[in-house]
């Protein structure tokens, strides 16, 4: 199989969201490192991109900017492209008319989850109605829709009328991904306790996981609340039966400091059951962190037995007992099936899949 793979990295310059930034470098550094005998990769990037991935081929710089090209290809219009083998580990992608069966050319596209109709709160008005636009394009256009669980390939189908289209790709924790050297200052930085669980969620659920603190008798950190969200969710924290003293909100943090805040932890609570890949309960398996999730499908499909599932009504009392006397045993199983997880795997079945294309 003799081909050039192109990837979409989009967010090189202007990060829109990290996570996918960050599983955009580590899938095509994936490929390049497993791509077959006589592949290649190469890479498309907005103006002003170097790309941080050793191995690439040819490198396509475009004549905009990240913005001017998510506009263009909303549109349909995708001006030095050109056509071939091409993939994007997002939605943003130059998808154009084309035959799907007949045509040498190929688009796939990813889509990590789906906050942009399940949960939109989640996201800006215009992040959320672009994913959405674009999602329209992709069931027009996509050759393949690579999705991050079968609980996503299942919303997906109810969304959008995508056929057999949809593969299942997990993803993996970012590249390098481990407790950093300085770790105990960089929690000291941050003002955080000596004991503490890391929740994350949307307010609307995060009550359950704040309940499982109090239940655990620990702080509770906060992982990733939007901007200027942080009054709100000490709130929530205090109706939960959580003193606003130890209530440790905090937004969107670098890889080095969430490695280091969840290095510490007692355990990790997940409390979102919306459809998608679900990152952070990755990272903490990673690190051997003991993991309480709310039962959802992409949370038994990623989780599988590295975690404990609960509904939100039984979430506390499983907090509890995972930072109590199951907290060794949960170490050893989440950072058993962390190892299910990679970027090299999720690049080779990227390479079958478009070998059957």
């Amino acid at each position: 199989m003799g081909a050039r793979l192109r990837v979409v990295l989009d967010q090189l310059v202007d990060v829109v969201d990290a996570d996918h930034a960050d599983a955009a470098v580590g899938i095509t550094a994936g490929l390049v490192a497993t791509a077959p005998s006589g592949c290649a990769v190469d890479a498309i990037v907005p103006a002003g991109a170097s790309v941080p991935v050793a191995g690439i081929g040819d490198i396509r710089t475009l004549g905009m900017g990240r913005r001017e090209l998510a506009a263009a290809w909303q549109l349909g219009i995708a001006p030095g492209v050109g056509g071939g083998l091409i993939h994007s580990p997002t939605l943003m992608a130059p998808l154009v008319r084309h035959d799907r069966v007949h045509d040498n050319h190929q688009t796939t596209v990813t889509v990590w989850d789906l906050r942009a109709w399940d949960a939109p709160e989640l996201l800006s008005k215009g992040n959320a109605a672009w994913q959405r636009g674009m999602l329209r394009r992709a069931v027009r256009h996509a050759d393949a829709v690579v999705v991050s669980s079968h609980a996503v390939a299942e919303r997906l189908s109810e969304l959008a009328k995508i056929g057999d289209r949809v593969r299942v790709i997990a993803g993996a924790p970012p590249q390098g991904f481990d407790v950093p050297f300085d770790a105990a200052a960089r929690r000291n930085a941050l003002s955080l306790p000596d004991r503490y669980i890391v929740v994350s969620g949307s307010p609307s659920g995060l009550a359950d996981g704040i309940r499982g603190a109090v239940a655990a008798g620990l702080d509770a950190v906060v992982f990733d609340a939007p901007e200027g969200s942080e009054p709100h969710y000490v709130e929530v924290a205090s109706a939960a039966g959580l003193p606003e003293r130890r209530a440790h909100v905090r937004g969107v943090l670098s890889i080095e400091d969430r490695a280091a805040i969840l290095s510490g932890a007692s355990a990790y609570v997940a409390t979102s059951a919306v459809a998608g890949w679900p990152w952070r309960a990755v990272e903490a398996m990673a690190l051997g962190i003991p993991v309480v999730a709310v039962d959802s499908g992409s949370h038994r499909d990623v989780l599988a037995d590295g975690g404990v599932l609960a509904s939100a009504d039984e979430l506390s009392e499983a907090v509890a007992a995972a930072t109590g006397d199951s907290a060794t045993r949960l170490s050893v199983l989440a950072a058993d099936r962390s190892r299910a997880f990679s970027w090299a795997s999720a690049a080779e079945r990227l390479w079958a899949l478009h070998a059957d294309l």
